[in-house]
């Protein structure tokens, strides 16, 4: 099971990233564009992802990942229960998560490719 805990270090790590809870809810982004949230109970992770891909995501594992409320449709994002994450996987998540937020240029820089 993966954790706030678990994902904070990560997440500091990659540049730009600043942590802010608003509504009681832990989020870390980059400027104003929030690629990881988790919800108040922090049992489920939102992040983002591209919205073409999330219906293959959601079925092709519908016990770890889910679609947001519809409100939440437009966005480019997706959900998974903490319960059901191994660390590898979330490292995998968070890491492209940010990519979506930040410059190109700065991602290569840190990823590569």
């Amino acid at each position: 099971m993966v954790t706030v805990a678990d994902v904070r270090p990560l997440a500091l790590t990659l540049p730009r990233t600043t942590e802010h809870l608003i509504r009681d809810r832990v989020k870390f982004r980059v400027g104003s564009l929030v690629y990881v949230a988790f919800s108040r109970d922090e049992t489920t992770m939102g992040f983002a992802y591209p919205k073409e891909e999330r219906a293959g995501l959601v079925a092709g594992d519908p016990d770890l990942f889910f679609l947001p409320d519809a409100a939440d449709l437009r966005f480019n994002w997706v959900c998974c229960r903490l319960d059901r994450l191994d660390r590898d996987h979330m490292t995998e998540l968070v890491t492209e998560a940010w990519r979506m937020v930040v410059p190109k240029f700065l991602a290569r820089q840190r990823l590569g490719g």
